[in-house]
């Protein structure tokens, strides 16, 4: 996958590979994450020149979160809308100690101001916390009455917890659930996954490259990887990426703060994997056969 395809290209492939939301809207299979964002000035200028090139690239699906920089993401990602709020899909997360009737619409006030925008497509619950989830459904709901945000979801809330979420007042609103999911983290497989799709529910994944470590070392120097991007003649983060997304259900949400990584995470909607080349990645990375604890970083 050379780097030199044509901006419309990479544009019309990504407007292609889309995931349908439980009400219908579309949004791209592969967005943009912003965690770290916003918190080196001197940065700031090349971060918000990577996010505006993703959105023109087709990438207009971008996540954030009250906690990420503590508000310097959003205040950055704000700088970075200015005259294209409209083509992009705008996505944050409340803290668990927010997501109360008390917390709730003030924090998510004041994500807007710091976004210099009136409204969320999306709202996510960051984690679960000692909020019931039955609150903060009804919250969300106000929220979305108040035109504050177009719908809410979740994120990092296990099978246990989104069959609890199922069964409260408002809780079958929800629109996605945010987890980390990767090759090398498949945990989710086994029945959340499983779960979700019965209930029309997307995944997004977050970290879909594995998040530093030896875990991430591990996925980069796997020979089976490593001959499979040769293969696609791209690098192994977009095959990670594409693997990802494989199955049209799950929004993989990578950054990137340089040109050359954001052009090639918008080039890996092209990688089609076949299904000897996933059987060969599942014999070295095995889908979970029983229950596991839901990762987190």
């Amino acid at each position: 996958m050379t780097l030199n395809i044509h901006k419309d290209q990479i544009r019309a492939n990504n407007l292609k590979h889309q995931v349908q939301l439980p009400d219908g809207t579309t949004v791209p299979a592969i967005g943009q994450g912003t965690w770290f964002m916003g918190e080196n000035p001197a940065l700031a200028k090349q971060e918000i020149a990577s996010l505006r090139l993703g959105v023109e690239l087709g990438m207009t699906l971008i996540d954030t979160a009250e906690m990420y920089g503590s508000g310097g993401a959003e205040l950055l990602l704000g700088e970075a809308l200015q005259g294209i709020r409209e083509q992009v899909f705008l996505v944050s997360k409340v803290y668990p100690h927010n997501a109360d009737q008390k917390n709730a619409i003030k924090a998510c006030e004041t994500s807007l101001k710091r976004l210099k925008t009136d409204y969320l497509d999306l709202y996510l619950l960051h984690w679960r916390g000692n909020v019931p989830l039955e609150e903060t459904a009804y919250v969300m709901e106000q929220l979305v009455q108040q035109g504050k945000i177009k719908r809410w979801g979740v994120s990092n809330l296990d099978t246990d917890d989104m069959q609890e979420l199922w069964q409260e007042p408002y809780g079958k609103n929800c629109t996605v659930n945010q987890v980390l999911y990767h090759l090398g983290s498949r945990g989710i497989e086994y029945d959340l996954l499983p779960w979700c799709r019965e209930h029309h529910l997307p995944i997004m994944a977050y970290c879909p490259i594995a998040q530093g470590g030896s875990l991430r070392r591990e996925l980069m120097i796997n020979k089976t990887v490593m001959a499979l991007a040769k293969t696609h003649d791209c690098t192994i983060a977009q095959l990670l990426l594409a693997w990802c997304i494989r199955s049209g259900d799950v929004i993989a949400i990578p950054k990137a703060t340089t040109t050359k990584h954001v052009i090639e995470n918008a080039q890996s909607s092209a990688i089609e994997l076949t299904m000897d080349e996933l059987a060969q990645l599942d014999q070295v990375f095995t889908p979970p056969t029983h229950k596991m604890h839901l990762d987190i970083v």
